[in-house]
């Protein structure tokens, strides 16, 4: 039933009616915002590289002030945010001692500490009206490979962050925390090849992956989703 609803727009939702998508230029996140509004919903992405065609903010998650700034504006133009998803991350590929320190500490800065920046500036507002927190996380998060240091600190960090911020708002805001697979998107352009997927690999398509997010924001009230893993049936970061 919900899929149906979700492909024919009539999944009423509160949460739908005001999402603040972090990353919301492309990938998941922009696969995000369509599904959203596929469901009757709106979403504004906020991201240092916006497309036409979505509501947009340019904001550096990294930067505590500007998000801030951002949620902000936001409020003031739109009303109080009823979710908040958090797909902004980026990538440092490389044996730790290779990769520079401060492209390190940036995967840190956008994937973690960018998720709990965005988190906190709404959730004074997702408090009062009863919103739900959306993270996304990694196959990484859960299992480490070499070469990849900043990427899986940064989403194992974003699961133990979600876990406990559930923990503690528990019956106040909804938290779910995302883990997908591979995805097809722009994400690994500008890598070398060793550490870019084949050509045959066989990712999910992030617009498969966003109807999950759309699922757990128009969940009833009282009940939450607290993890969902969405991955490739061949994903080999998983289990």
């Amino acid at each position: 039933m919900f899929a149906t609803e979700i492909a024919e727009g009539r999944a009423p939702a509160a949460t739908l009616e005001r999402v603040i998508v972090s990353g919301g230029g492309s990938g998941l996140g922009r696969a995000a915002i369509e599904r959203i509004g596929a469901a009757g919903g709106r979403a504004f992405s906020f991201d240092l590289k916006n497309e036409d065609g979505v509501d947009a903010a340019p904001v550096d998650v990294s930067d505590r002030a500007c998000v801030e700034r951002a949620v902000g504006r936001f409020v003031d133009r739109h009303g109080a945010p009823t979710a908040v998803v958090t797909c902004a991350g980026i990538d440092a590929c490389g044996p730790f001692g290779s990769v520079a320190a401060d492209a390190w500490e940036r995967v840190i800065a956008v994937n973690l500490l960018g998720t709990a920046a965005l988190v906190r500036a709404a959730l004074p507002y997702l408090e009062k009206n009863r919103g739900r927190i959306v993270t996304v996380a990694s196959t990484l998060g859960l299992r480490a490979v070499s070469d990849a240091t900043a990427y899986c600190a940064s989403k194992f960090g974003v699961i133990g962050f979600s876990r406990a911020l559930a923990a503690e708002l528990k019956d106040r805001v909804g938290v779910t925390c995302l883990i997908p697979g591979g995805m097809h998107t722009n994400f690994f352009e500008g890598r070398t090849q060793q550490y870019r997927p084949p050509a045959d690999w066989k990712a999910n398509q992030p617009a498969d992956v966003a109807t999950a997010i759309v699922f757990a924001l128009t969940q009833p009230p009282g009940c939450e989703v607290r993890e969902m893993v969405v991955c490739p049936a061949n994903e080999s970061s998983w289990p």
